[in-house]
């Protein structure tokens, strides 16, 4: 690093002092904390992106976002060349930035980072950074922050791209590493062109006179609902009526975090909406679920993140077995696509039988998006969801020239024959889906094709299957480490014993099942249980709590 680099960053950092006695940790979303104490950290990632930027030779993005937190947070996240979250080699060289306690330290470290990455600062590389930020009033401020940190980096520049969704941005990283325009405007082209292809090959004599065309969208307040009420002027067939959109405190009584947990109506729905489609985004739009208001009353019937994913893989199964059709099998131009389901333990039991019995593969991974989101990459179609809404669906870059090809066959050889329409549909959702991170606009865009395509009520799409009732459960424990998993977290091997004490405990209940894991952020471990009734997974879970207390000593909560 020269001296002039040297120079820049010490004169930067020192106009961005850390808030004494704060530590930061880097985590699946990103640094987050009262907005009042992030300036210094803001600017420090915006070095950090640059940096990522520069030993890419692609384009980063960075987010300023606390996602479904309260208005007086804010956060920060960055967003790989795939349009994907940091790696996670990155995230300790993260902490250590944001935890710097002067300038010297800081530069000591990245001037140690630079060379273990054998990144070359020298001729000014050419690095580019897209910014953008949620509806929180405090993210002028530290956008200020980002953009005074990456062109504290020789050559590095910033790109505003405004307030924008978290998808969004992840969305328009992706694109411009693919070289395809990336604005804001091409993202709303590229859904509504799929959206449409899907509604335009529904096959004829679908009962869709069972779909009401009315959807009442609950948009938390933030920058989701905001882009809704944009974007529902161009949807045609869809009647969208959006609701908190930023007349309303951000995610207070709304949003689909508050909807999922509390199992109640958000602000601004009543009993003149029982029995329609609603649907609810969160705070920076990456989580989606669906609700109908149960009549006379603040109730509702929830359509969580595991039945969104069941519908999305009930559709893709349906047009992978109409495009492998029997006579396409005999003339060996099939390629059999793997398709699989990917959940965390939290998944309703009843939602991971259901998708078995469909006969598709579904696999457990260990809680957190980044673990979903690498394990669906292995499959040529990989769905992943939690139960709180956030989720996609991945193809690989194989299948999607594959497909290509077929459709462009078929629509030379059997043109608007079921195969060719099959084809037509899956290369839609493939580019109506946001493939880089959850998206609740382009999810409630695929869920309503999909609901048109299969001619569903809300309610008929919620008797897939019914969910057991489940408990969870945190008991504070001295030390979270002491309790170590195996299995997608489904089994614990640490402490020696607490496992068979939990199956003995399990197997007392119908359709029992129970396990426990140690929280990322707290000295906690959480307890989840489900059985046939509520009371016997609330007793579950009460005893297993006792368990973990025996076994880790200390007070529960």
């Amino acid at each position: 690093m020269n001296e002039q680099q040297r120079s820049i960053l010490l004169q930067s950092a020192s106009r961005f002092p850390p808030p004494p006695g704060v530590k930061f940790s880097y985590g699946t979303a990103g640094f987050r904390a009262d907005a009042s104490l992030l300036e210094s950290t803001v600017f420090r990632v915006g070095i950090l992106a640059a940096l990522r930027s520069i030993q890419t030779g692609s384009v980063i993005g960075l987010m300023i976002t606390a996602s479904h937190n309260k208005v007086s947070d804010n956060g920060v996240k960055v967003a790989d060349p795939s349009g994907g979250m940091l790696t996670q080699s990155w995230e300790p060289f993260a902490d250590a930035l944001a935890n710097a306690p002067d300038p010297h330290s800081l530069l000591q470290l990245l001037d140690d980072f630079v060379k273990k990455e054998n990144i070359t600062l020298e001729g000014a590389p050419v690095a580019e950074v897209l910014l953008g930020r949620d509806t929180r009033p405090s993210g002028m401020s530290l956008l200020e922050a980002a953009k005074q940190g990456i062109s504290a980096i020789m050559g590095a520049s910033a790109r505003v791209m405004g307030v924008v969704t978290t998808p969004q941005l992840h969305w328009m990283v992706r694109a411009k590493n693919k070289g395809v325009e990336a604005s804001e405007n091409n993202y709303y082209d590229q859904l509504l062109t799929s959206f449409r292809s899907l509604l335009d090959y529904i096959p004829q004599g679908n009962n869709r006179n069972n779909v009401t065309d009315k959807l009442i969208v609950d948009g938390a307040d933030g920058v989701g609902g905001e882009k809704l009420e944009q974007l529902k002027t161009r949807l045609g067939y869809l009647t969208i009526d959006v609701r908190n959109y930023g007349d309303g405190v951000l995610n207070e009584g709304v949003g689909a975090d508050y909807v999922q947990k509390e199992k109640v109506v958000p602000r601004s729905f009543g009993p003149a909406d029982a029995g329609v489609r609603c649907a609810s985004l969160d705070g920076d739009a990456d989580r989606l679920v669906y609700f109908s208001i149960l009549s006379n009353s603040n109730k509702i019937d929830l359509v969580d993140g595991d039945k969104i994913l069941s519908l999305f893989a009930l559709f893709l199964k349906e047009q992978l077995g109409i495009l492998n059709g029997p006579e396409d099998a005999k003339a060996n131009k099939s390629y059999h696509a793997s398709l699989g389901v990917v959940q965390t333990a939290y998944a309703n039991g009843a939602s991971t039988d259901y998708l078995k019995q469909l006969g598709l593969e579904v696999v457990l991974t260990p809680t957190g998006v980044k673990y979903l989101h690498e394990k669906a990459a292995e499959y040529d179609i990989g769905i992943y969801f939690e139960a709180n809404g956030h989720g996609t669906i991945l193809f690989s870059d194989t299948f999607l020239s594959w497909l290509d090809t077929r459709n462009n066959e078929l629509a030379s050889t059997s043109k608007g024959t079921d195969q060719h329409k099959a084809a037509l549909r899956l290369l839609a959702v493939s580019k109506l889906i946001n493939q880089a991170v959850g998206d609740a606009l382009s999810g409630l865009l695929l869920v309503e094709a999909i609901l048109q395509h299969m001619g569903w009520s809300i309610h008929k799409w919620n008797e897939l299957y019914q969910d057991l009732p489940s408990r969870q459960l945190k008991v504070k424990v001295v030390d979270r480490t002491a309790i170590i998993t195996a299995n997608a977290e489904t089994t614990v091997v640490r402490p020696v014993g607490i496992q068979e004490a939990i199956n003995t405990e399990t197997a007392k209940y119908p359709q029992g099942r129970c396990f426990i894991r140690p929280s990322g952020t707290e000295d906690v471990v959480r307890v989840y249980a489900e059985a046939s009734t509520q009371e016997a997974a609330d007793n579950l879970a009460h005893s297993v709590m006792r368990l973990v207390d025996q076994y880790l000593g200390y007070s529960s909560s």
